[in-house]
């Protein structure tokens, strides 16, 4: 399919974690729409596991998130900083929100998160082998890590538990997985 032409293109807005760009296009149809774009450098999603019991465990957290009003269970997850690969990021964020690093690290999904709007990507890692440590939350952050069982956090998932989309999807990718 043909790509839209840029015609202008503004930065309307410019904050520390994303930036709002408002673009006159030229669609390939032939007529002239303005689009804004959120501008996002990529974040990262770690579902570490822990293979020692008879069911991996999957390390969930519980935090607090303004924008949807109250806590949610979700995977550790953060954004990737300016120069930082989507591996280092991982290794960081696990490390800092729940103080586990682990030997073995696997991508297993890439996905936009909402390309209608948001140029933002999220990469899944699968982290395993995992040791415990000290977590080294920012300051903002007040997290509760636990440990649940897959069909634990598929029930969390049904009944509305969890909530939050980059932690259903990975969930569904390793339920598929052991299905195999």
């Amino acid at each position: 399919m043909a790509k839209a032409k840029v015609l202008s293109s503004k930065v309307v807005f410019r904050g520390p974690l994303f930036s709002v760009t408002s673009e006159q296009v030229r669609e390939p149809a032939g007529y002239t729409a303005r689009r804004d774009i959120v501008r996002h450098r990529g974040s990262v999603v770690i579902m570490a596991v822990n293979e020692t019991h008879s069911s991996w465990q999957i390390l969930l957290e519980k935090q607090y998130r303004h924008a949807a009003g109250g806590d949610l269970w979700e995977l550790p997850a953060g954004k990737i900083d300016g120069g930082e690969s989507a591996l280092a990021a991982g290794k960081r964020e696990l490390l800092e929100e729940t103080g586990y690093t682990a030997r073995r690290w696997r991508r297993i999904l890439y996905f936009y998160v909402s390309p209608g709007f948001l140029d933002e990507t999220m990469t899944i890692f699968l982290a395993s082998g995992i040791r415990r440590g000290q977590a080294q939350p920012e300051a903002d952050e007040s997290i509760l890590s636990k440990f649940v069982s897959l069909p634990k956090a598929l029930a969390m998932i049904r009944s509305g538990q969890i909530r939050d989309a980059k932690t259903i999807a990975p969930v569904f990718w390793l339920a598929l997985q052991q299905k195999r």
